[in-house]
């Protein structure tokens, strides 16, 4: 490799290169290969992920976008992009137009939500106390994972609900004949826990581990169909036992002894294993009874100071949003730990500096500093940035975005756990979303938001797509699809050339077209396999520590990246397309 070459790659490996600099830089990369990893969103257990890598030394702004528009992205100077038709979990990109955006009514609440706290109506013991069983169940649950803290309490469960499986595979409840996927378990957000129970329990955990099985077996019972025609009835038989309903009470027989030695209750519910506590309501109802005893003896009293409660002086708070190049920031990597650590679980000799500036703050993009009167730039510039939020001047969450010619590109964000009754994953995105709508006056080609990639096959991924109207990319053809079209068919199958079914209008695929689809033959993907019953509303809030927290969950280890010495860049110049683009 050339001085001039390694000097390029210095140059670009953090965004604190001269901005004033108007000298041309090319794109350098290196092909790193077809690459086989443990995945972290299925959790197979062996190397089922599989993606192809190129080393940035520099990239332009230009060309990134090229890439992002073929389903490329970015983990500090590490550029991947997933084998579609071979890796385990298929990844989509995903972006939505800032312009036709509409928020949802649970995102409206978000909003709400943080101007009430801003506003002084609200803080964060009063937010608990809006539904007062809301912060004694989770008291309860954090009781239970204190309890199993040298086991974390969800893949406890789980672990015991395969073994139940293979209990009922011995018992020959269930064929023995072919591998049934890993159950999942869910934590159920507090909001939706009364939404869910008709008793006095609450729900605290689910899975819909029996519609995994259950899909596995009408898959299995339909090849027999098609051997056997002639049995009639056998397909009937099969069909009446192989129901999610049947599955999940049989499972659910078995746990008992897992659900009495954490003092819960285990019930099937409509195909779902839910896990019950049946202490939170009784505790409520006491106290609410001991009130009102109190109330009675003293009504005038009580009458006074609940008035001065509901009108206290209003302090209202600060907010302000920065956002700065990337780079490294003390204060930052400091929330960075607290929110691995607390969220995560990390162990803190894992949350090591270098490790963070290699994901969150190396980038190869070259920075491109705005310019007067030319609506080709925004006022601050093109590259990658750091968007800070800060409450009274506390640092509370911190989003690392690439800003592009077409877009934003949301990579990660990081939170200051004192403040997630504020959904800051939530709205952090729609603060993005807003950035670009109002930047497009300066930066008309700035239309986009993309939030990374949609996983169909993976729930926790799935809360993306609550951003709309949205658009997924053909992985074959790289024309952009809506998301309604591209739904029923990853219900069906993981891997779908996209572009093959969308319409002239836009509207969602007749019915005749999805009967005639192909149905999924993997053992996770189907309609409704991944869902977690907590009622009908499509805007439920979903639970942040797991779900909208980041969206790259790709862990890069330069150290481990051996670079190939490649001096014939033709064939990755013709990939990436000439740029002609310049900026003053």
């Amino acid at each position: 490799m050339s001085e001039k070459k390694k000097k390029m790659g210095s140059e670009a490996s953090s965004s604190n290169s001269n901005s004033n600099s108007n000298s041309s830089v090319d794109s350098v990369v290196d092909d790193v290969g077809q690459c086989r990893s443990s995945c972290g969103y299925c959790e197979s257990g062996g190397s089922t992920s599989i993606s192809h890598r190129l080393w940035a030394r520099s990239l332009t702004v230009d060309d990134y976008q090229a890439l992002l528009d073929r389903g490329w992205r970015r983990a500090g100077c590490l550029l991947y992009k997933p084998e579609m038709e071979t890796t385990c979990c298929p990844s989509y990109t995903i972006r939505l137009k800032s312009s036709d955006f509409v928020p949802s009514k649970e995102q409206r609440r978000v909003l709400k939500r943080m101007q009430r706290f801003l506003d002084g109506k609200l803080d964060k013991s009063s937010d608990d106390l809006k539904d007062a069983t809301d912060s004694s169940g989770d008291s309860q649950t954090g009781n239970l994972e204190e309890k199993y803290k040298t086991e974390p309490l969800i893949p406890h469960m789980e672990s015991q609900i395969d073994k139940a499986v293979h209990v009922c595979i011995g018992g020959g409840d269930l064929s023995s004949d072919f591998q049934f996927p890993r159950a999942s378990v869910k934590k159920v957000a507090p909001a939706k826990r009364k939404l869910s129970t008709q008793g006095s329990e609450d729900l605290l955990f689910t899975s819909s581990i029996s519609f995994q099985i259950a899909a596995t077996l009408r898959r299995q019972r339909k090849d027999v169909e098609h051997e056997k025609s002639s049995e009639l009835g056998a397909g009937e038989r099969g069909q009446a036992a192989d129901t999610p309903k049947v599955i999940a009470e049989k499972l659910g027989s078995h746990l008992n002894s897992l659900a009495e030695s954490l003092g819960l209750l285990v019930r099937a519910g409509n195909g779902h294993i839910n896990f019950y506590s049946s202490e939170r309501r009784v505790a409520v109802v006491r106290n609410q009874n001991e009130s009102k005893q109190s109330s009675s003896r003293s009504c005038s009293k009580e009458s006074f100071s609940s008035t001065a409660r509901e009108n206290p002086e209003l302090k209202r708070r600060t907010f302000e949003v920065r956002l700065k190049r990337a780079s490294f920031d003390p204060e930052e990597y400091s929330l960075y730990r607290r929110y691995q650590i607390s969220v995560h679980n990390d162990s803190p000799d894992k949350v090591a500096e270098s490790s963070y500036k290699r994901f969150l703050v190396d980038t190869p993009l070259i920075f491109v500093p705005p310019s007067s009167g030319d609506l080709t730039v925004p006022p601050c510039g093109f590259g990658s940035f750091h968007q800070q939020y800060l409450i009274d001047g506390r640092l509370v969450a911190v989003g690392v975005i690439d800003i592009l010619p077409k877009c934003l590109s949301s990579k990660y964000l990081f939170w200051d756990p004192d403040f997630a009754f504020l959904s800051l994953g939530k709205y952090s995105a729609l603060q993005e979303i807003r950035w670009v709508a109002q930047n497009q006056v300066h930066c008309p080609s700035l239309q986009y938001y993309y939030l990374g990639y949609y996983i169909h096959s993976c729930s926790k991924m799935r809360y993306k797509a609550a951003y709309r109207p949205s658009e997924l990319l053909c992985p074959l053809r790289y024309q952009w699809v809506p998301f309604d079209v591209a739904k029923p068919l990853l219900d069906r199958k993981r891997y779908v050339v996209l572009s093959d079914f969308a319409t002239q209008n836009g509207g969602p695929l007749p019915l005749s077209t999805l009967e005639n689809f192909e149905e999924q033959t993997d053992e996770q993907c189907f309609h409704g396999s991944n869902d977690i019953f907590v009622g009908e509303d499509e805007d439920e809030e979903m639970d942040e520590f797991n779900y909208e927290d980041s969206d790259d969950e790709l862990v890069i280890e330069s150290s481990d990246i051996k670079l190939p010495k490649v001096e014939d860049r033709e064939e990755l110049r013709q990939a990436f397309g000439s740029s002609e683009r310049r900026y003053k």
